[in-house]
């Protein structure tokens, strides 16, 4: 990623979306982007689990957990296999644990908390479907940028 949000925002502020400043940086990259894999699941990662194994060349998956922060979606060995796959980052609208190790892997990891509690693994959720929180829109196939200033689609 060459530019930063600030950069788009300037240049693309009638194309863009904002994200709400709801999230921490907990990966060890602070600054990545790609085409948008979306996830929809609540305290339950079966979903997440599936997608982290395709291909991820030049994408992020964004999870709409809901905004709960009672069972981490993502931790340190799935975040490791999404970087094995090539996924550039992850933005979870819910927890995510593991922030030590998290914080040592070159992957991109915003989420909106921490909770040290597995998830589920239940096969609840859907994935591929439009998914909205912190005030925008997230479409599968769009681009997202994340730095520490920020998320944009």
């Amino acid at each position: 990623m060459e530019k930063t949000t600030c950069d788009l925002c300037d240049e693309y502020a009638a194309l863009i979306q904002v994200a709400d400043p709801l999230f921490q940086s907990y990966g060890g990259l602070s600054r990545f982007s790609g085409r948008i894999a979306t996830i929809r699941c609540r305290e339950d990662n079966s979903r997440f689990r599936e997608l982290i194994v395709q291909d991820g060349s030049g994408r992020v998956i964004v999870i709409d957990g809901g905004g709960s922060l009672r069972r981490a979606l993502v931790g340190d060995r799935l975040a490791a296999i999404a970087l094995a796959n090539g996924w550039q980052g992850i933005v979870a609208h819910g927890a995510v644990r593991d922030a030590e190790a998290l914080a040592n892997l070159p992957l991109g990891v915003f989420a909106t908390g921490l909770c040290p509690m597995r998830p589920a693994n239940d096969g609840a959720g859907e994935q591929g479907i439009i998914v909205r929180f912190a005030g925008i829109s997230f479409e599968p196939g769009h681009y997202l940028y994340a730095d520490r200033n920020g998320i944009v689609v």
